[in-house]
């Protein structure tokens, strides 16, 4: 192959060198997206062991309680499980629901289970057996039972466990084993599905449902929506069928459709208005606290900086073709919503779930490998740094290694 001469002018180079030290200082720079804990919450995240287990294998829980050092009332909410390495799956907070249940004077626990987040040991799924998977995630949460009610913080005759897609069934097969001080389950849209394969996962649901039934006598309250991407309808109903015909007692809020996906409800500031007044009956009828007797601080919100109108795409800085076919899609979504850039290109989107604005820094930072800034929040640009000029903002991604990609939480 001939060897090719550029010319390179001298402008060039000194983009190139100010490209060299703006990375450096990037590199050398704090990471973006470290552990920031919710003060109104009194958040933390604690690492609990689990007891007999062939290693040293501990649980990365987060915890959220009232002010006052207890003993409250305890919601321990389970999470879901992401398409992928569930190493990679990122630490579930639920901070819609905590927030409500903390309002109320409970603490919340929400432990992450083996193998998922920065817990230990590995994660094991049973084929298509349902039952089974869900007696898996059982044993994992009854370990952070276990610990959970030795607390001093926590009064252990008043527990409500609780859980979303995997961890609904989590839950729900956790009632069968009729814990001591659990008075009831809310299950949200939960269930395991199995994506390709000839398994009948939808069957042995059913049959998993019917056998937790035949054991539990924890009262149930469930939410399944029309629209729900994972378990629709007719699934959710023979499921609530099968339990109650075991003898299990499960109360369906069938809620119709919700925004794109009734999968994602509970983490939806909307969905309050949904799940919490069938709750609070719920609640009442087991002598749980309803009540908001605690204050909390507003939620920290980024400053509107002004620095262009929200629409104009082209003024989003360091983007390329596809960032900005991003950026068009990011205006047509839902609230809460938020947008993250980096100088490398990188992007990142999401909309509703716990905390967009957090989940596009974590996602956009694992593009770029670099520290992403918030672009627009909401309804309002965020972003107030200068401009670099185009042929610096694209050599760091040269330089870095920075793959252009974006992504959607809660999707």
């Amino acid at each position: 192959m001939p060897f090719m001469h550029y010319p390179v002018s001298f402008r060039f180079i000194r983009s190139f060198l100010a490209a060299g030290i703006l990375l450096c200082s990037i590199l050398v720079a704090p990471v973006a997206n470290a552990l920031v804990l919710n003060q109104a919450l009194n958040e933390q995240v604690v690492m609990i062991p689990v007891p007999d287990a062939a290693a040293n294998v501990q649980l990365e829980t987060t915890i959220f309680t009232p002010p006052g050092a207890g003993p409250f009332p305890l919601l321990v909410m389970n999470h879901g499980k992401a398409i992928g390495d569930t190493h990679r799956q990122q630490r579930d907070r639920f901070l819609v629901i905590s927030r409500e249940f903390v309002r109320r004077g409970y603490a919340v626990a929400i432990p992450m289970r083996k193998g998922f987040s920065k817990s230990g040991g590995e994660y094991l799924e049973t084929g298509c057996d349902m039952t089974q998977n869900g007696q898996r995630q059982a044993d994992d949460l009854q370990a952070v039972m276990t610990y959970l009610t030795r607390q001093s913080w926590v009064d252990k005759t008043r527990i409500v466990v609780a859980g979303q897609s995997y961890g609904g069934l989590t839950a729900i097969a956790f009632g069968a084993r009729n814990y001591p001080g659990v008075r009831g389950l809310i299950n949200f849209a939960g269930g395991l599905r199995v994506h390709g394969g000839d398994c009948q996962w939808q069957a042995s649901l059913v049959q998993a449902f019917a056998e937790f039934g035949r054991h539990s006598k924890v009262p149930s309250l469930w939410f399944y929506g029309a629209n729900d991407s994972h378990f629709d309808p007719a699934l959710a109903a023979h499921m609530q069928d099968a339990y109650i015909a075991g003898g299990g007692a499960a109360h369906l809020v069938s809620f119709g459709n919700f925004k794109s996906d009734a999968h994602m409800m509970s983490g939806s500031h909307d969905g309050v208005k949904i799940w919490w007044p069938e709750t609070e009956k719920f609640l009442q009828a087991l002598g749980m606290p309803t009540a908001a007797t605690v204050v909390l601080a507003e939620e920290a919100r980024p400053v509107r900086s002004d620095f262009a109108v929200l629409q104009n795409v082209d003024a989003v800085p360091y983007l390329e073709g596809q960032g900005r076919k991003a950026y068009r899609a990011f205006l047509g979504k839902g609230m809460p919503r938020a947008f993250a850039i980096a100088p490398s290109g990188a992007w990142s989107w999401a909309e509703d779930g716990d905390d967009p604005a957090a989940q596009v820094l974590a996602n956009c930072e694992r593009s770029a490998a670099m520290p992403c800034t918030l672009y627009a929040v909401d309804d309002a640009v965020v972003w107030n740094a200068p401009p670099l000029p185009a042929d610096v903002a694209r050599l760091p991604a040269v330089l870095a290694g920075a793959t252009l990609a974006g992504s959607s939480a809660g999707k």
